[in-house]
């Protein structure tokens, strides 16, 4: 049976975050992006594989290179679903503030 992965999946590995983080600058060959980590390169392939698996990175063939990128509209799924999340951390946040600010007033 073939499972398939999905997006938060992908995302819980924190190679693959650290990975996604250095594409956000620039597309990178595999053998860039490997010599980031103290991994061999097949594990860093396959982390590359399992994103692209699950539509968070695209292939472009340059030559006989092949650089990688973030797909931004699959990474948008991602954003949308924390968005909430980010939404209820400022709700706290600006609450903890207003009582801080009273709090110093009345000092």
């Amino acid at each position: 049976m073939n499972l398939r992965r999905d997006v938060f999946q992908a995302i819980a590995d924190p190679t693959r975050r650290a990975i996604l983080l250095l594409l956000t600058s620039q597309a990178m060959t595999a053998g860039a992006i490997a010599s980031n980590f103290n991994t061999a390169r097949p594990t860093v392939s396959k982390h590359l594989q399992i994103l692209i698996e699950c539509e968070l990175l695209k292939q472009e063939q340059n030559g006989r290179e092949i650089h990688y990128e973030i797909n931004v509209d699959k990474m948008k799924i991602v954003a949308e679903f924390l968005e909430p999340f980010r939404q209820m951390w400022e709700d706290k946040f600006n609450k903890l503030e207003a009582v801080m600010k009273t709090y110093q007033a009345k000092k």
